[in-house]
C-alpha cells in the first residue's frame, strides 16, 4: 500500500503532509520553496512508495476559483507531466489556513511560532490530508 501525499500550494512557499503507509494517520512533512516541490517529489516517490497526490483546490467563500487558481493549475500539470501514471486528485482547500491557525493555538504553540509562515504552510497540508482521508473512508 502507498501513501497519499498532499500538497497546500503557494506561490512562494508550499506545504506538505503525507500518510503512514497503512494511512491511518495524515503528518505534516515539510515546507518548501515552491519551485523545489517538483524534485522534492521525485525523491520522495522514489523512495517511499505513493498512490496518490491530493492538491488543494483554491476557492473563494462564494465557491469560485480564487486568484491563485491559475497558478495551482499549472503546477498540476506539471505534477502530471512528471509522474504522469500517478493518481492526482484536488480537493478543496477553503478555510485550512484559518483551521490552521486555531489548531496551533489550540495545540499551545507560542505566538511566534504561530507567525511562522512555513509552519502554517505544513499544518494547512496536513488538515487537507486530513479531510481527505476522512472523505476517502480512511
Amino acid at each position: 500500500m502507498g501513501r497519499i501525499i498532499a500538497i497546500d500550494f503557494g506561490t512562494k512557499r508550499t506545504g506538505i503532509a503525507v500518510t503512514d503507509s497503512l494511512k491511518i494517520i495524515a503528518n505534516g512533512l515539510t515546507t518548501l520553496e515552491t519551485k523545489a516541490v517538483i524534485p522534492f517529489l521525485e525523491d520522495y516517490i522514489n523512495k517511499e512508495s505513493v498512490e496518490c497526490i491530493v492538491v488543494g483546490l483554491p476557492k473563494t467563500v462564494m465557491n469560485e476559483d480564487s486568484s491563485i487558481a491559475p497558478k495551482v493549475n499549472e503546477f498540476v500539470k506539471k505534477v502530471q507531466a512528471k509522474f504522469p501514471d500517478m493518481k492526482i486528485d484536488r480537493l478543496d482547500e477553503r478555510f485550512t489556513s484559518k483551521i490552521a491557525h486555531q489548531t496551533m493555538l489550540m495545540g499551545g504553540l507560542k505566538k511566534k511560532d504561530r507567525q511562522n509562515k512555513a509552519t502554517v504552510d505544513m499544518v494547512s497540508a496536513t488538515i487537507l490530508l486530513q479531510d481527505y482521508m476522512s472523505l476517502k473512508g480512511f
